[in-house]
Order: C-alpha cells, then structure tokens, then sequence
C-alpha cells in the first residue's frame, strides 16, 4: 500500500492550495512576506502532504470566515474603494515599516526628500498592491518580499527607475506589485529581501514541518529551526 504521505501532488491541487493562500491573505490571516514564502513552497511542493502542512493553519476550504465590517478592496479596479493613503515626504522623510495594514491603493510623493515603504510584514487586503509614485529631486524606495512579481510604467525625466528583486518563475499565481511611477530628477528603487536589510521571520511550525518532509523525500537530513522569539 502507499504512504499516504508520498501522494504526488497533481498542478490543480497546487493551484488549489496558492488560491487557498491568497484567499487567506486578503482576510488578513498572513503578511506578503508569509504568503509570498508560501506560494513559493507550494508551487514546488511534490507531495499532498507537503501541501497539506503549508495550508494547516489556515481555515478549510469552503470553511465560512467570519463577516468583517468592510469587504476587501480589488485595487486592480480603478475608481473603486477606498481613498488612496499617502506617504509624503518634502525636504524630509517618510518611512513605513513593521506591521501594517494595506487596504486601499498607495501614493507615495517624494519632493527633495525620502519615502521609503516596506511592505515585507504588511497584511495586504487587496488582490493587487497599487502605488502611485511621484518623485521630484528625491528617492522613493520600496522594499519587497523576493517572489512576487513587479509591474511597473510610467515616466521618467533625468531620473531613474530599478528594480531589484528576484521574481516569481512566470506562469505562477504570485502577489503582484503595480506601480505607475513619474521620476523627474529622483530615483524610484524597488527591492527584495536579497538588498535589503532581513527581516526577522517569526518561527512557524508548518515550515519546520514542510522541511522535515522534503528531507525525508529528498534524503536529506533536515536541520531543526532555532526556537521561536519570546520578544515576539
């Protein structure tokens, strides 16, 4: 008889499970750092149980979520939803980091001086990230999980737009960046967790499970994670 644990996961039941994950992120259930580490981790997933672990703290499909008292927003919808929030800095800075939450589109205007958004641990209500940058003489610089995928137009004048960050393979269901970006002698950076300063990752038993099953399948001895922070 098979190990019910070896099943071969099938490319719908992957699908399934990275739908599952996006779902729990527009609930508010994980950061975009959390379901870009974990859309990563099922599309390479080869076993049912794999997949299992990496969705086992999250509701069941079908499984009814309770109401909230305002819908998630689908920023990929011009003119609807909720007012853009802005982050302005003239002759000065603006920073946004840590945990947040990003439920309606993004502005971001830099005018000599420094906006600087890290999206990393910010629970992401929305289906698409939408930012608007407007940079004059200054620098606008946001900061990714590496795996998403980065869209991104506009107009630049003697300044200079970069992006930095390792994408999702095409084809793949990863969160997605949209950014419309006017540089005028300034400089627009988009960048991912390998030019960045790290982020701490909170210890998460699925992980630590998921890597003890690709180790048994793939032979390898699996080294235990360090114990999770009592700070947070």
């Amino acid at each position: 008889m098979n190990d019910p644990d070896a099943i071969r996961a099938s490319d719908a039941e992957r699908e399934a499970a990275v739908e599952r994950l996006r779902v729990a992120s527009v609930e508010g259930r994980l950061t975009l750092g959390e379901l870009t580490e974990r859309t990563e981790a099922a599309y390479t997933a080869v076993t049912q149980a794999e997949l299992a672990v990496i969705t086992s703290d999250l509701p069941r499909a079908g499984q009814a979520a309770p109401e909230v008292s305002s819908a998630p927003v689908s920023s990929g919808e011009p003119g609807r939803g909720r007012a853009r929030r802005w982050f302005v800095a003239v002759m000065g800075d603006a920073k946004r980091r840590g945990t947040w939450r990003i439920d309606q589109g993004l502005g971001a205007v830099a005018v000599m001086g420094d906006v600087v958004l890290d999206l990393r641990e910010a629970e992401v209500r929305t289906d698409v990230v939408d930012i608007v940058a407007t940079v004059v003489m200054g620098d606008v610089k946001i900061i990714v999980p590496d795996g998403v995928d980065i869209e991104i137009d506009g107009i630049t004048i003697m300044g200079d737009k970069k992006v930095q960050v390792i994408e999702a393979p095409p084809g793949t269901n990863a969160p997605l960046i949209r950014i419309k970006a006017y540089v005028v002698m300034g400089d627009l950076k988009v960048i991912g967790d390998s030019r960045a300063q790290p982020v701490k990752k909170a210890w998460a038993a699925w992980r630590e499970q998921w890597r003890e099953l690709r180790g048994e399948l793939m032979g390898e001895p699996s080294r235990p994670l360090p114990p999770p922070d009592p700070r947070r």
